[in-house]
């Protein structure tokens, strides 16, 4: 699930929208038997907020920005597909002669053939981000969880650009996020993560092979659940040198969840090729 707010991004040597950054990461997840949904966003081409910041009227530069999402989602159809990762590109919003009209049946069925499907336009409304499009997608798609590939490596209590104090955080509860308005992702999508119990995973974008580290339990990130996160007993002289919001963990990604059973210790996803009979874990991998 690839949700870009700024839109896809092109590697240093790219020539154009073709060359898509972390294609070749998406396709080597794809072949290894992880079903791919796409949220893809167009803040790179056009950002409606600013629009409407800008003297436009909100509900037409939101619809501007949607149509900003169809032509990042087509460019990553053919940048993914230029690599022999097949892949369908469905629209909230009826476009049916360069994609199909989203329908939760078609897009499982899809996803059951093993094609990457790239959700655009949003959710087809004005008012409401990606964010909120990415939840609800993940939510239609009985998801497993919600990956978000952002320009940091999790959640932190402040902008850790700005702010040299800021605390990353390693668990949160959905009510955290809210009650503390920490900006990882607008309230409704949280709100509706939680509701249908889809954990979310917070990850840089940055690090090569860094989706494919968090999927096996490696590397830095932030899980937001409902499951409270698991304490340890530290020194007082260690504890000193903590903020109380860390919330210290040393259990492994996704282990503190409860929307998903695991054994302790067991990676979030094992990268190997499933058998045809086997079912698939869906995953929704989401980039700013």
């Amino acid at each position: 699930f690839f949700q870009a707010e700024d839109g896809i991004r092109p590697s240093s040597t790219s020539r154009g929208l073709g060359d898509v950054y972390k294609r070749q990461e998406i396709k080597e997840l794809h072949s290894n038997g992880i079903e791919i949904a796409i949220v893809i966003g167009g803040g790179n081409i056009y950002r409606g907020l600013s629009g409407a910041q800008n003297g436009i009227d909100r509900v037409q530069a939101d619809y501007m920005g949607m149509l900003a999402t169809v032509i990042n989602g087509l460019a990553l159809q053919n940048a993914l597909e230029s690599i022999d990762t097949p892949t369908r590109l469905q629209t909230a919003i009826k476009m049916e002669s360069i994609a199909e009209p989203f329908i939760k049946r078609r897009a499982t069925r899809h996803l059951e053939k093993g094609r990457v499907v790239i959700f655009g336009s949003g959710t087809g409304n004005p008012y409401f981000t990606t964010d909120t499009a990415a939840a609800l997608r993940a939510s239609e798609m009985n998801c497993d969880a919600i990956i978000k590939a952002t320009l940091v490596d999790g959640v932190y209590s402040a902008d850790p650009k700005k702010d040299k104090n800021a605390v990353k955080f390693k668990n949160l509860t959905y009510l955290d996020v809210l009650s503390r308005d920490l900006k990882v992702m607008d309230a409704s999508a949280v709100s509706l993560a939680r509701e249908n119990k889809i954990p979310i995973v917070v990850c840089s974008i940055n690090n090569d092979k860094n989706l494919t580290e968090v999927l096996k339990g490696e590397g830095s990130f932030t899980i937001i659940s409902d499951a409270p996160p698991p304490k340890v007993k530290v020194p007082m002289s260690a504890a000193a040198l903590v903020s109380t919001d860390t919330n210290l963990s040393v259990v492994p990604l996704l282990h503190s969840l409860t929307a998903v059973e695991l054994p302790k210790l067991e990676p979030f996803v094992e990268l190997t090729p499933h058998a045809a009979s086997e079912p698939k874990t869906l995953t929704f991998i989401i980039f700013p």
